[in-house]
């Protein structure tokens, strides 16, 4: 990765290569990460943004692979360097995939425009297939993009860690009777993504309601739209995260003229 000669920089500058991760995370700001790498010429480099950016296992530099490391912002420039396990893994779906026969009475167009997974979420609710899978037909869309959190407190392992303001981003969420349905989207490629994309909102938005938060991951590859279910066992433990269910479809819509 680019970014592996920043992140031993880093790691030298702060003396990280000597901290017990066993006894405590380590927490660095923006600030700091700055100054270690301001003499690199390349933006991937030096960019706190691109630096941080460790959404998948893939992506961990690996002075953080080595050492079983993540990455996680606690507050807008701070964050805490955690050992353990920071990422949960998007299962390949073996069922035979479902015809899902979509409820609305006319075709769209627009919708055959362009590639993104929010156009291919916005087609899949538009069509029901979030409300059959869920089995609500309540569900109508009420959360998206960026937000900040409250300040919540939770463990990773056995270490305490707290978050305050945190941008966290949602690509949909809906809201039922009894139920409230945020929607992480991501490409076809993605094997696992870290956690804290789930959990963020998922604390976020039950401090927001007494319903039931449920949290979906969702995938379109080729013609078939993929869904996984997520819960938290414990609302205070990053890592109880589980999959409840999961399911694979392919949209069925009026014949065109």
């Amino acid at each position: 990765m680019a970014n592996n000669e920043s992140w031993n920089k880093i790691f030298q500058d702060y003396t990280i290569y000597a901290h017990d991760f066993e006894q405590a995370p380590f927490y660095i700001t923006a600030e700091q990460i700055k100054r270690s790498c301001q003499n690199f010429t390349e933006v991937g480099q030096k960019e706190v943004r691109i630096l941080c950016k460790q959404d998948s296992r893939e992506d961990r530099p690996q002075v953080f692979v080595e050492r079983n490391l993540f990455l996680l912002p606690t507050k807008n420039g701070e964050y805490v360097i955690v050992r353990g396990e920071g990422y949960v893994d998007i299962p390949e779906i073996e069922e035979t995939q479902e015809v899902h026969v979509s409820q609305l009475k006319f075709n769209l167009d627009t919708s055959l425009i362009g590639n993104s997974e929010m156009q291919h979420l916005d087609f899949a609710y538009a069509s029901s297939l979030i409300r059959s899978f869920m089995d609500d037909d309540s569900l109508v869309l009420t959360i998206r993009g960026r937000k900040y959190t409250p300040q919540f407190s939770f463990k990773v392992g056995q270490h305490p860690v707290s978050v305050r303001s945190v941008q966290t981003e949602v690509d949909a969420g809906y809201e039922g009777r009894t139920q409230v349905v945020l929607v992480e989207a991501k490409s076809p490629s993605a094997q696992n993504v870290i956690i804290r994309q789930l959990y963020y909102p998922f604390r976020q938005w039950q401090s927001c309601t007494r319903k039931q938060v449920v949290t979906l991951f969702f995938q379109k590859s080729g013609q078939a739209y993929s869904i996984w279910r997520f819960q938290f066992k414990d609302r205070e433990n990053y890592n109880s995260i589980e999959l409840v269910n999961s399911g694979k479809f392919v949209i069925k819509t009026l014949a065109h003229d």
